[in-house]
């Protein structure tokens, strides 16, 4: 599983976390290297105590939310993947058009999006002890 990660993006994402400059252009990056490693199911699967655990059976996690998801990122331009901020309303309309969703969908992965970012920065106020290091 850990193959199918660039080790170069990982460590280039993970100093973006630590400095919470996390933006949607990284997002649909992580995206795209989740998909390389399979399917969710088969992810959880290669968890370890994941395979044995009934619940994650029966999660069957819904793929078609991820394809969703990067159609909505995917209509957005580079300067609204950089900052979700400048995306109103006309904008989302104009998203969720492009990307076959509904405007409920870009404005949900929007507000998503925003609270991971808040809990982010977050972490990297409280400095190297507020976000494990992935590579020591």
């Amino acid at each position: 599983a850990q193959e199918g990660f660039d080790r170069k993006e990982a460590e280039k994402l993970e100093k973006k976390l630590r400095k919470a400059e996390f933006d949607f252009e990284d997002f649909l990056t992580q995206l795209r290297q989740i998909k390389k490693l399979g399917s969710l199911e088969q992810i959880l699967g290669m968890l370890p105590g994941m395979g044995q655990l009934k619940k994650v059976k029966q999660l069957k996690p819904d793929e078609r939310e991820l394809v969703k998801v990067e159609a909505i990122i995917n209509s957005m331009t580079k300067e609204e993947r950089r900052n979700y901020k400048i995306i109103n309303g006309s904008r989302r309309r104009r998203i969720a058009r492009g990307s076959g969703t509904s405007v409920q969908d870009v404005n949900r992965l929007i507000k998503n999006f925003a609270q991971m970012k808040k809990m982010m920065e977050r972490f990297s106020k409280k400095g190297a002890r507020g976000l494990p290091s992935f590579f020591s």
